[in-house]
Parts: structure tokens; C-alpha cells; sequence
């Protein structure tokens, strides 16, 4: 049975961010609010976690995770930025962006795309997510909460704990965080190549 937390979205408790920090840390798999849908997450060692957000969203080994990132800095130990994508990305966070760009080795393997050894990056403009991180530390490992054969991700923190009880661990409820995913924008060419449109403006990138 998932632990429930019931979050203040403007002004996040303390406590409950770091025992819900702490679960992470011993490997729980948590449904967190985000600025665009609510998303899984776990650490990023976290090797059982990741294979139970793929069995729950049912995904394929070609599927890209997001690392979710606090800041530009941490962003900046797990991927590689050139200057003219570094202006860029700096422009557009934190925001409702998913970025695509190579892997540096501090990626697990098993987080990159087989093929093009790429990773997705975000830094969300969320209150409570960037409380989570900051006493985190470290990115979370996460994908967005669309479950296999619908069209809109869950949006709400009770309708989660009611469906998903059994297969996460907690659930963070700071109230409805709307169901447009990221727009995804993929710069491993090193050119903006517009992946999903979805709630971040693409005319920046076009």
C-alpha cells in the first residue's frame, strides 16, 4: 500500500519533503507533481525501480527516462552541452521542456537510448519538485504517469493512490498539475529538432 502525502503546493512542508526524500533514497518508486502532469521517479541507481516504471507504463527498452534536474549545474554532469545549445536550453528553464542530447558516463547504461547513447533532461518550474530535489540532491529518474492505453496522464493525487496502491510507493498530492506533457526538443544533432509538442512554447526552437 502506497504512503499518501498531502503537499502544500506553494509552500511545501518540510518534514514530509524529507521523509519522502529519505523513502527514495531506500528505493521507493514515487508518483510526484511536476509542471506539466504528474510523473514517476526514483533514483538514479535505483535498477528495480526503472524496470517497474517500464512495467507499469508499459515501455520498450527504446524508451527515453528523464532525468529531472534541479538546476543548469546538475543538468550539466549527465549531459553534453555545446555553447550555442547551452544558450538555448538556458533561455528555456526551468520550464516545461524535455531535452534529448548525449549521455556523458555518468548516466547508467540502461537509462541511454541503445542506439544513440542519449538521455532526456528537464528542470521543472514546480514548487514541490524543486523542493523534492533540492533535499534530493540528485536528479530523479522519471517518466511521465500515462498508463498503457489512455490518452491523458493522471492528474490527480487521490485518483493515483486509488489505482496504483500496489505498484509505487508514495504518492505526492499538491493538487492538479494539468495533462499536457513536455514539449520534447531533441539537440543530439546539434540542431533543435521539435520530438512532441507539448506544454512549453516550441517557437523558440523552430
Amino acid at each position: 500500500m502506497a504512503k499518501y502525502f498531502d503537499v502544500h503546493p506553494d509552500n511545501p512542508q518540510r518534514r514530509t519533503i524529507t521523509t519522502v526524500a529519505d523513502d527514495i533514497r531506500a528505493g521507493a518508486l514515487v508518483a510526484y507533481p511536476t509542471d506539466s502532469c504528474y510523473a514517476l521517479g526514483c533514483q538514479l541507481g535505483n535498477r528495480e525501480g526503472i524496470e517497474r516504471m517500464r512495467q507499469i507504463r508499459d515501455l520498450d527498452d527504446r524508451h527515453h527516462f528523464t532525468l529531472v534536474c534541479q538546476n543548469f549545474a546538475q543538468l550539466g554532469q549527465f549531459v553534453y552541452v555545446d555553447n550555442d545549445v547551452f544558450r538555448a536550453i538556458k533561455a528555456a528553464t526551468p520550464g516545461s521542456y524535455t531535452f534529448i542530447l548525449t549521455a556523458t558516463k555518468e548516466v547508467p547504461r540502461q537509462l541511454q537510448h541503445p542506439r544513440k547513447k542519449t538521455v532526456g533532461v528537464r528542470i521543472p518550474d514546480h514548487t514541490v519538485t524543486q523542493a523534492l530535489l533540492e533535499e534530493l540532491g540528485e536528479p530523479l529518474v522519471s517518466s511521465t504517469l500515462l498508463l498503457p492505453g489512455e490518452d491523458e496522464p493522471l492528474t490527480q493525487g487521490w485518483e493515483i493512490k486509488d489505482r496504483l496502491d500496489h505498484v509505487v510507493d508514495i504518492v505526492v498530492d499538491s493538487g492538479d498539475c494539468g495533462t499536457e506533457p513536455t514539449t520534447v526538443v531533441d539537440f543530439s544533432g546539434g540542431e533543435a529538432e521539435i520530438i512532441r509538442e507539448g506544454a512549453g512554447d516550441v517557437s523558440r526552437f523552430e
